[in-house]
């Protein structure tokens, strides 16, 4: 069912995906020469704009900050009024502004020129001031606003945004930035629990379960009801991992329980992981076979207990 709303969302819609396309093929060995500026500055990548251009700015500067590239939202007015001093000649200056005629940029840019700051540009007008005073200028297409009327910032505000994420994650690529290290900037939330590894959150040290093979199992039990785990690993002379004990295997040997030592009821081989794995794949690993906690052993050497992932411990984080 159509609506005069529904109809106008679609419209909106649909002119800043064409505009976003013609962006697209439009892009030449500009953007290369802008990857490269930004790629040879040894400081940050300083984003500056005004009014709407300066929203978009700031998600630019913070989209580079987190996929490593160091940047900076520096107001261009608050810039005429001592923020200048946060620029410093190893910075490059991404300018932004769709006319190119931002009076609140003038002081930014003539600072930039007289200490001889890089500056990059993303405009639609090539023979603005800003496009003039670039070293590098990036074109938007000249379309219409998605308003119709010429007035709203929105075609060019969604292009502006989409070329700043192109120059991020290119940038991203180039550095051959992973999720590991996306992690490193992104601790809190849901992204950072879907980024953590297993070490961040496994259990180690004293607080390991761990009985050796001729422990009797009255002494087994008093381990796993110590450490409060509810399984207790069985180590060898060696101090290799050689089975686990869980209340599965405790039901199984109900009958005589204590007339038994921790080999004969543990299950051999168990199933583990190592400390590098994303929490993630500890989730699934537990799920698939409907267990609540995982040893982890370095997977490059001998199977040495180096700690205890529970599936307690993922969903407290946000996991699962």
């Amino acid at each position: 069912m159509s609506t005069p709303f529904l109809d106008t969302a679609r419209r909106v819609i649909r002119t800043e995906a064409d505009a976003l396309t013609t962006l697209a093929e439009g892009l030449d060995a500009r953007f290369r020469d802008a990857i490269d500026l930004l790629l040879n500055s040894k400081g940050r990548v300083i984003v500056t704009g005004i009014g709407k251009s300066g929203h978009i700015a700031r998600k630019i500067a913070a989209t580079m900050a987190s996929t490593g590239t160091p940047a900076q939202f520096v107001h261009p007015a608050e810039a005429s009024h001592g923020d200048l001093g946060m620029i410093t000649s190893a910075d490059v200056v991404l300018a932004i502004s769709n006319s190119g005629e931002a009076p609140e940029l003038a002081n930014l840019l003539a600072y930039a020129r007289r200490f001889d700051i890089p500056l990059l540009g993303i405009t639609s007008a090539e023979g603005s001031s800003l496009g003039r005073e670039c070293d590098v200028v990036l074109l938007l297409p000249k379309l219409g606003e998605a308003c119709g009327t010429g007035v709203v910032p929105s075609s060019s505000t969604t292009m502006t945004l989409a070329l700043g994420d192109a120059l991020a994650i290119a940038l991203m690529e180039h550095r051959a930035f992973t999720p590991e290290n996306f992690r490193d900037f992104h601790p809190g939330g849901k992204l950072g629990a879907q980024l953590s590894r297993v070490s961040d959150l496994m259990h180690s040290g004293d607080q390991l379960p761990l009985v050796r093979p001729e422990t009797p199992m009255s002494d087994a039990l008093i381990e796993i009801s110590q450490k409060g785990f509810g399984v207790v690993g069985v180590t060898d002379q060696a101090g290799l991992l050689a089975g686990i004990i869980t209340d599965g295997d405790l039901r199984r040997h109900m009958d005589g329980l204590l007339s038994l030592n921790a080999q004969d009821v543990m299950t051999p081989s168990p199933v583990t992981i190592e400390p590098s794995a994303l929490a993630e794949k500890a989730v699934a690993m537990m799920q698939a076979r409907q267990i609540t906690s995982l040893f982890v052993v370095d997977a490059s050497g001998p199977a040495k207990p180096l700690g205890l992932i529970r599936i307690h411990d993922c969903l407290r984080v946000g996991l699962g």
